[in-house]
This record gives structure tokens, sequence and C-alpha cells, in this order.
């Protein structure tokens, strides 16, 4: 069982903004993050959990996802995001993110577990750390499917 601790953040509503996630396995821990010039909170907090999954190198793999997230679990966890892809994602946030997240959701066995962001939880206060500093520091990539929409 893998495990996947995620956090996204930006400075501003758009402005700059960082992912942090730590896959877990075993005692094997792994700590990805990365910073772009411009994006949304939610747009980190999704290519977080992208990017993580995306880092697994065997298909089939049986991963828990904990998230402060509640845009993301939710639309998982209650199924929103079938709906939301039946419509092609018509006038919904983020559709190249959520086109991507299904690609690789679809290659393992994936659940998802809310935690309350900024509770002592140790994983989801590195994961913040670590987006925070990639937020404040760079080097900021392009989030393209961000600045095309806007």
């Amino acid at each position: 069982m893998v495990e996947l601790y995620t956090d996204g953040s930006s400075r501003g509503n758009p402005g700059k903004g960082g992912y942090g996630a730590i896959l877990k396995y075993g005692p094997h821990e792994k700590e990805i993050s990365a910073a772009f010039r411009k994006t949304t909170n939610n747009r980190m907090e999704l290519l977080a959990v992208i990017v993580g999954l995306e880092s697994l190198t065997k298909p089939g793999c049986e991963v828990t996802v904990f998230s402060d997230s509640k845009y993301v679990v939710d639309a998982v966890e209650k199924k929103w995001i079938l709906g939301w892809e039946k419509i092609n994602f018509k006038e919904k946030k983020n559709p190249d993110l959520w086109k991507r997240f299904l690609q690789i959701y679809r290659q393992h066995k994936v659940r998802f577990k809310w935690i309350r962001g900024h509770n002592d939880h140790p994983y989801n206060e590195r994961c913040d750390v670590l987006a925070t500093v990639a937020a404040d520091s760079g080097p900021w990539q392009v989030d393209e499917g961000f600045e095309r929409e806007n």
C-alpha cells in the first residue's frame, strides 16, 4: 500500500503557487515539489495528486491519497468528476488537469482520505512546507493550462 500526502499553495489566487507531495511505501519516502509563476490554489492541490500518482513506477498500485483539499477529495469520492467527464468538463474549472488526473487515476486503485489542514499532521505539515517554499522561491514554471485559459 502506497500512501500519498499532498498539498498545494498559491500566493494570491491567482498568483505564484507551488505543490508538495510525499510518497510513502513502507520505510521509503520520496518528496516532490514544484513552483509556478501564475496559478491557483485548487490547481496546485490537484497537480500535487497528479504528479504523485505519475511518480509511481508500476500500474495497479493500491494508493491512499491524503489531502486537505475538499475540492479534490469530494470531486473524486462523491463521483462529481464522472459527471463532469460526461459533459467533457464544459464550464468546469481546470479541465486540463482533471483529464490528466483521470488518465493516471485509472491506472491504479486509488482511494482518498480528507485530512484537516494545519492540524499538526506531520506529513500534511511537511507537504505544506514543500508547497509554500516552492511558491516563494521558485524556480517558477509556466502553468500553461491556467495561462491559456486566463
